[in-house]
């Protein structure tokens, strides 16, 4: 696969022009636009891979272009913006956000988070038809046909909450889900009082699957925000 196509949306001129420098380094392709109905419009016509995304437009707030898109592209977006609020965070990640960068950034940061969407992207694009009914990540193995888990070769017995939120994670695999994200794809509710629920089962599905639970290995607590299932490298 070749390098993707970035859409950087910022009106910031500075900010701008660091991150184009910042691709041009790495030999990436991109565009750019500068407020919420130019980037809607762009992203229609050029169709790019990955979304860069200022929330402060001059036109629209970032969080309505996620929706927005949301309604037409799974595309990658990576939220870079000066707003550092659990709530900005959350909601833009609700929205449909993929990552959160907070100004100000590092390059080093910036590239990473590219590389690690990048990686996501790879994998996505090379399943289909029966591998795609089979999700493999490290020593962990779904096999959605079956309905089976099966961790290092044995078989884990889960209950069938927790193997929803298994399914649920390994599908948005690098993805950080919020809480709320979680709450309404399995329990069909955004009811904070279902929260303490989610921990519960949360805890019980890591202590299947995690070696160590003090150092996850496959899911990341991103506390107050919600969880993230990492990517093993090796999967060999």
């Amino acid at each position: 696969m070749s390098k993707p196509l970035i859409m950087v949306v910022e009106d910031d001129q500075a900010v701008k022009n660091l991150i184009t420098t910042t691709l041009e380094t790495q030999e990436y392709k991109y565009i750019t636009a500068a407020n919420g109905s130019q980037a809607i419009m762009e992203a229609v016509s050029h169709q790019p891979d990955i979304m860069l995304l200022d929330l402060g437009l001059p036109d629209m707030d970032g969080v309505d272009i996620i929706k927005k898109v949301r309604t037409w592209s799974n595309m990658p977006i990576i939220v870079i913006s000066a707003r550092s609020e659990d709530r900005d965070k959350i909601d833009a990640l609700d929205a449909g956000a993929d990552d959160y960068l907070t100004k100000p950034f590092s390059v080093e940061e910036l590239l990473a988070r590219l590389r690690v969407t990048f990686r996501r992207l790879n994998y996505t694009s090379g399943q289909s038809g029966a591998a795609a009914s089979v999700f493999i990540n490290g020593g962990l193995k779904i096999d959605y046909s079956e309905g089976c888990v099966y961790l290092d070769g044995e078989e884990l017995h889960l209950t069938p909450i927790e193997y929803k939120l298994l399914c649920l994670m390994a599908k948005n695999v690098g993805k950080v889900l919020t809480q709320k994200y979680i709450l309404k794809e399995v329990w069909g509710s955004t009811a904070e009082s279902d929260i303490p629920s989610l921990r519960v089962f949360m805890a019980t599905l890591r202590k299947k699957i995690e070696k160590d639970t003090s150092r996850p290995k496959y899911i990341q607590t991103h506390i107050g925000m919600g969880y993230r299932m990492l990517r093993i490298e090796d999967n060999s």
